[in-house]
């Protein structure tokens, strides 16, 4: 059996990154008259999945980008120029009207998750490029169709018990029939998928096992929480599991595997990279995270929502935030962090740029098909 193209190992890829969408999906089918009966989350799921999970990654790409004192230094103009455009743009949408700022925010966002599904597809099938042109368009169509259906879907039966960010943010297209087509073109792209897969097997001798547990995991996910149960608490565990925790080790193994490259690049300022990224700061690398989810969060609570203030006590007495141009200003500044993840996380993992060597150091372990 030739060599698997794994990021970094098959334990570690089959448990952080491969995992979580088959897990989400098993449990919701397991407990789904648990989930039938309780659609709403709970405060303390609330904090484990939105905290500990949803918000804590979004800060992981801190690690990939502004800590790392060379790769900053490197794309100085690109780092301080994201969340400064993304800041003014977004206030601008802010100004013209909420709604507009929630669903561009709400698109963008949901761009960015099918992006990371792709992102993986396209990483785990580095070692296929030599394969007929008309293999990688399948591959492509079947991990977009595989998040757009349910998308459609959703889109075709509001309102639905959950929403992205806020409720109103997805455009209403009442007209199912536009669902029932994407789902019959969806069969048809699964059937060319699994016909592709039998040519490509036969050619190669070789079953791409990442890059099918991929796909097969986003389809059953996102199928899942969207489609198949009509449940906000289903929707957060699925969506957010399984986009978060791959997000957070991608940034992990990257990390580990620069550390072992370049022992003495400046981290923070403080630490080397060796010291930082070792196993026994594992704790730290996961609690900064969620230290700055839990600030950013109570900043929201306690200026905006009001909705978790038992455990957000330390913001309690920040002012309730009621004029629509301060509202502008600071809506769109607590949303910085978002906007600036799904914005950079668009150039840093571009496979074709020559400009940095993340690539020798994300496949270190696993460079050779």
């Amino acid at each position: 059996m030739k060599k698997q193209s794994w990021i970094y190992s098959a334990k570690l890829d089959g448990i952080f990154i491969l995992a979580p969408a088959f897990a989400v999906s098993a449990i919701a089918l397991i407990f789904h008259n648990y989930f039938t009966e309780n659609h709403a989350v709970g405060l303390w799921a609330w904090a484990f999945l939105v905290i500990g999970i949803d918000v804590a990654h979004v800060y992981s790409t801190l690690y990939r980008t502004y800590f790392d004192s060379e790769e900053f230094k490197a794309r100085q103009a690109l780092y301080i120029a994201i969340p400064l455009v993304g800041w003014l743009v977004f206030m601008l949408l802010y100004s013209i009207d909420s709604m507009v700022f929630w669903r561009v925010l709400a698109y963008l966002a949901v761009f960015h998750f099918m992006r990371q599904q792709y992102g993986f597809m396209m990483i785990y099938g580095r070692f296929e490029r030599n394969l007929p042109h008309i293999c990688r368009i399948i591959d492509k169509i079947i991990i977009y169709t595989a998040t757009l259906y349910p998308l459609i879907y959703w889109h075709t039966k509001l309102p639905r018990d959950f929403n992205w960010f806020i409720e109103g943010d997805f455009i209403n297209l009442p007209y199912p029939i536009i669902g029932t087509m994407v789902g019959w073109f969806y069969l048809l792209v699964i059937a060319a998928y699994i016909v592709k897969e039998v040519y490509v097997t036969r050619q190669t001798h070789k079953f791409n096992l990442p890059r099918n547990m991929l796909v097969l995991g986003t389809a059953a996910s996102w199928y899942i929480g969207i489609v198949l149960l009509n449940s906000d608490l289903v929707f957060t565990f699925t969506n957010i599991i399984a986009h978060g925790i791959p997000y957070m080790a991608l940034i992990w193994i990257y990390s580990y595997n620069q550390a072992k490259l370049q022992k003495d690049r400046k981290y923070l300022k403080f630490f080397t990279i060796e010291k930082f990224f070792s196993l026994q700061m594992l704790p730290i690398f996961i609690g900064l995270l969620v230290l700055f989810a839990y600030v950013e969060e109570g900043l929201w609570d306690g200026f905006v929502w009001r909705e978790h203030l038992s455990i957000f006590g330390v913001f309690k007495p920040l002012p309730t935030l009621e004029q629509k141009e301060l509202l502008a200003i600071i809506i769109p500044l607590l949303a910085l962090p978002q906007i600036t993840h799904y914005l950079l996380d668009a150039f840093i993992w571009r496979l074709k740029d020559g400009r940095t060597n993340w690539k020798k150091t994300l496949f270190l372990n696993n460079s050779h098909g």
